[in-house]
């Protein structure tokens, strides 16, 4: 019997991973959020992230179909970018508002650039800040715990501040004030997803153990915003529990299609988003910085993969004399 060389490209790495099953662990990561913010906000929360997640696959579906392209529902690529666009909103979001964000995120921001596998921004992201643009007192309007009006009571914080907005009348901010068990509960206001800091710890202990992402760039991005809030003065702890931080390095940042796929270029990317973040934070005119930092971050992804790509195995290094 004739024995034959089968010459393929690499990777030459087999194991049973499958883009579905990837996508089927971040669902799994993302449960908890999901059951953190029915608790925190009520039933509604549930039903946006219901809407949202439908109103994306059924987005993604048509969109083929219309196209006649193949149906790429079943790999639950649009459910999590659903789930994250609607952990992404307040709970008193309009439904027909949190409808016109999911056709962003799936239209717009993927399909219209190749589908998954070829957008430049994460999808959900585009889909919040368009929102957030286009609809700023409807993507700023909180529902707080009945706990965290206790709170706010007892700083003499404005009624619609987040514990990164709280300011006292002089304009100083009122975080280091916030009960850090509370900020790490998440019994304050925000978006859906954003203040139960012990529910996306548990999703990312689920992404690290299940192996779906690597923890270089959540931990270079929050170690980075840790360094310089000590630099500056800010509480480190507070910070890093407040705001959209958490959820957006675990579970934005990590993205596979808009992420460096190298170490070195993770790494970069971390460095990259924690300066952004800060920079926006403690510096610029919003109180928030992490959908922004992400996006910019997003956009310089290819130069930093072609800067932090290894040399192929017995590759002249530039500059080498021939022998």
């Amino acid at each position: 019997m004739e024995n034959r060389l089968v010459v393929t490209a690499s990777p030459h790495i087999v194991d049973n991973s499958s883009t579905r099953k990837l996508m089927g662990n971040v669902v799994l990561a993302l449960l908890p959020c999901v059951i953190a913010s029915a608790l925190i906000f009520g039933a509604r929360a549930l039903l946006v992230i219901g809407v949202t997640t439908a109103a994306c696959v059924g987005f993604e579906y048509l969109y083929t179909r219309l196209m006649k392209k193949p149906n790429p529902v079943g790999d639950l690529s649009a459910v999590i970018t659903g789930i994250i666009l609607a952990l992404n909103l307040p709970v008193s979001i309009p439904l027909w508002i949190a409808i016109v964000g999911a056709f962003i995120s799936i239209v717009i921001a993927k399909q219209l650039f190749g589908g998954i596998g070829f957008n430049f921004v994460n999808p959900a992201l585009v889909g919040r800040i368009v929102l957030f643009t286009g609809f700023a007192p409807r993507m700023t309007t909180w529902t707080y715990p009945a706990k965290s009006q206790e709170v706010l009571t007892s700083i003499d914080a404005v009624a619609s501040a987040t514990p990164l907005q709280a300011v006292d009348a002089n304009g100083t901010s009122l975080l280091s004030q916030y009960p850090l068990m509370d900020l790490f509960l998440g019994v304050h206001g925000g978006v859906l997803g954003e203040t139960c800091a012990l529910a996306i710890l548990i999703g990312f202990v689920w992404l690290l153990v299940t192996r779906t992402i690597s923890a270089a760039i959540p931990v270079t991005y929050l170690a980075t915003v840790a360094v310089i809030s000590a630099l500056v003065g800010e509480p480190v702890l507070a910070q890093l529990l407040s705001g959209g931080l958490l959820f957006g390095a675990v579970f934005m940042a990590t993205d596979y299609v808009t992420s460096p796929f190298t170490l070195k270029g993770k790494i970069v990317f971390g460095l990259g988003l924690g300066i952004i973040t800060c920079g926006i934070r403690f510096w610029g005119n919003m109180a928030e910085g992490v959908s922004y930092a992400i996006l910019f971050m997003n956009l310089l992804v290819p130069y930093i993969n072609d800067l932090t790509r290894q040399k192929p195995l017995g590759a002249k290094k530039k500059g080498a004399s021939k022998a």
